[in-house]
């Protein structure tokens, strides 16, 4: 790793599930595999850290919150085309949270791993 490697945690349900999820959908490629605790995926400068309940990022907080997948903080994934990667995309089985919407930047959509943590595809305006 460099210093300008980006580092971002997701919690999911099944390791393996995820890392098959990110090399076979999204380009990454693993970099470490621990299934069932723990593996990290990269693509470009983003280390992707897969952690299942059985890691040390899975045990539960001090007021006994115990942290889980989901939410809406998400990676960003700067696409070509959109339309081609989310045809892509539904035909292996992916579920997206909503279709492509456009704004002043550019249009993006988000999509699901399979342990429900968010991914955004984003298509600058202009591209």
């Amino acid at each position: 790793m460099n210093d300008s490697t980006v580092h971002v945690r997701y919690l999911v349900d099944d390791v393996q599930n995820a890392i098959d999820f990110y090399t076979g959908h999204l380009g990454f490629t693993v970099n470490t595999s621990y299934p069932p605790a723990f593996a990290d995926v990269l693509r470009g400068n983003l280390r992707l850290l897969l952690s299942g309940p059985s890691s040390s990022a899975g045990r539960p907080m001090p007021d006994g919150r115990t942290p889980a997948p989901g939410g809406w903080n998400r990676i960003h994934l700067l696409v070509d085309d959109i339309d081609a990667e989310v045809a892509r995309l539904r035909s292996e089985g992916v579920t997206f949270r909503s279709d492509v919407v456009s704004g002043p930047g550019g249009r993006q959509i988000v999509l699901d791993d399979p342990a429900g943590n968010p991914v955004e595809l984003f298509q600058p305006a202009g591209a």
